[in-house]
């Protein structure tokens, strides 16, 4: 932090990590912070710092501090994240019509950028991370941009002038209406934050379903988004830059041949109704576990493997599904009526890749939402349900909304009685681009009544992010020969 630095702890120890200690914890009314006093920076006196390590859920690791003097009553608090980066960079669009708008809350990692198309602002990375509203960024940086207006006005009244005009928009764009109106307001806007890391965060105010006035966008880092983390040595030749790609390369060839072998131990061990069982990390609190793992042939459809996770020492159980075979040419859309309890029985296989929706319940699950399952329809509904109970963010405390918190809990309520079988009908769509996805004809061999198959040729957006528009097949074992002796 840049106002305090810690001298001494205070005479009590703290306490030892061990083995089954998780550093972050769940973010709730029961967790601590540990408590340091050090040196307050401007009269140099002892204050005291906080330091909290706990996980937003259904998000991610962060560490919280804060610090205050009783001697002259500086206050400080700053927000880092605990996560490593991110597979791909992440860029939120909001746009902002009302007020409801500016209240979002939103966890902003010190490697992103915020802009304001509208106003051809932009606010590069900043120096701490915050955890903070839309409207507390935006007066972050009415306060920021006034400071020294008055020296800038005798000095360079050219820059005067347009940061004058600046802050004219920004204080309008806290200006909203409560509420959407017919036309469009005058003063709305849309914030985009940037974050090559992978590790920022706007709240999502349509929980469970999608937000219109949000998206999300996944990219690539460039080369100089890469250097900005650290990733990269901006000193390195270009050239020693491709050669660490192209050995990157052939260690992903290895790792693709060390898959395969895998995949035929696993395809062996399911022949002889074996599980495998290999060692791996827990996802939640990265101590040492076992995933079990065995293929099942599921009639009239494919072979799937399955994974299971038990970790013993925080409890935390996870279980997948991953399906094998070849891509194939088009999406899948299935549609299923649920007129009774015997259709709640029904076997459902909902890959990583596919989405769901159930219009009566006002459920729209994106892609990815809960990974790949193998479960029965009921089954999937309450583990829809236990998921939204515990790991939404931002919908616990005293911040949110009482409207909000009632909406999520009555639909939470309906959820639960379609579980139960209290509701009918309930129509469900699975639509999967890759076709990997399944449910249960018990009318097998002939057709079901009550569910229809489409077929339908995918987007080009989809194909871009399933990779599918930069895979190459030409030539693909002979470039693969060439790479291995050009490495000897």
């Amino acid at each position: 932090m840049a106002e305090n630095m810690p001298t001494k702890i205070e005479e009590e120890p703290l306490p030892r990590m061990n083995a089954g200690t998780q550093l972050f914890e769940d973010l709730d009314a029961n967790v601590s912070a540990t408590e340091i006093e050090s040196l307050c920076m401007r009269c140099e006196k002892n204050g005291l710092t906080k330091i909290m390590l706990t996980r937003i859920p259904h998000f991610k690791s962060i560490i919280l501090m804060s610090f205050e003097c009783p001697h002259c009553g500086l206050q400080n608090n700053e927000v880092q994240s605990g996560e490593a980066l991110q597979e791909k960079g992440h860029r939120y669009e909001v746009k902002c019509t009302n007020k409801s708008d500016l209240s979002r809350q939103v966890v902003r990692n010190n490697s992103a950028s915020v802009s304001i198309p509208e106003f051809e602002f932009t606010a590069p990375p900043a120096t701490n991370s915050t955890l903070t509203t839309v409207e507390g960024l935006i007066s972050r940086f009415i306060e920021d941009l006034s400071m020294d207006q008055e020296q800038r006005k005798e000095v360079v009244p050219e820059m005067y002038t347009v940061i004058e005009a600046l802050l004219v928009k920004l204080r309008n764009a806290l200006e909203l209406p409560e509420e959407d109106g017919d036309e469009k307001s005058a003063n709305a806007f849309t914030m985009v934050v940037d974050d090559p890391s992978g590790n920022s965060y706007v709240e999502n105010l349509c929980v469970p379903n999608a937000d219109p006035k949000l998206s999300i966008h996944y990219y690539r880092r460039t080369r100089e988004q890469m250097i900005q983390l650290g990733v990269l040595n901006p000193d390195a030749e270009d050239i020693q830059q491709l050669e660490e790609q192209k050995k990157a390369q052939f260690n992903m060839r290895e790792e693709m041949r060390a898959a395969e072998n895998v995949m035929r131990a696993v395809k062996e061990a399911s022949d002889s109704n074996e599980i495998l069982t290999f060692p791996a990390n827990c996802s939640s609190c990265n101590l040492p576990c076992d995933t079990r793992m065995q293929m099942v042939n599921i009639p009239h459809f494919q072979e799937v493997i399955i994974m299971s996770t038990t970790c013993e020492k925080c409890g935390y159980k996870s279980n997948e599904v991953k399906c094998g075979g070849a891509i194939s040419e088009k999406g899948k859309r299935i549609t299923l009526v649920i007129e009774d309890k015997e259709d709640l029985s029904r076997d459902i296989l909902k890959s990583e890749t596919s989405s769901f929706k159930i219009p009566e319940l006002d459920l729209d699950m994106l892609a990815g939402t809960l990974g790949g399952r193998f479960t029965t329809i009921e089954g999937l509904l309450r583990q829809v349900h236990d998921e939204l109970d515990s790991r939404v963010p931002f919908l616990e405390g005293d911040s949110v909304a009482m409207d909000r918190r009632q909406k999520f809990e009555k639909f939470l309520s309906r959820l639960q009685d379609a579980a139960d079988g209290k509701i009918f009908p309930l129509t469900i769509t699975v639509e999967d681009p890759m076709s990997h996805s399944y449910i249960q004809n018990i009318y097998a061999p002939d057709p079901d009544p009550n569910m229809t198959i489409e077929l339908y040729e995918r987007s080009f957006e989809q194909n871009e992010d399933l990779g599918l528009n930069d895979i190459n097949v030409d030539n693909y074992a002979e470039e693969e020969v060439e790479e291995a002796k050009a490495s000897n």
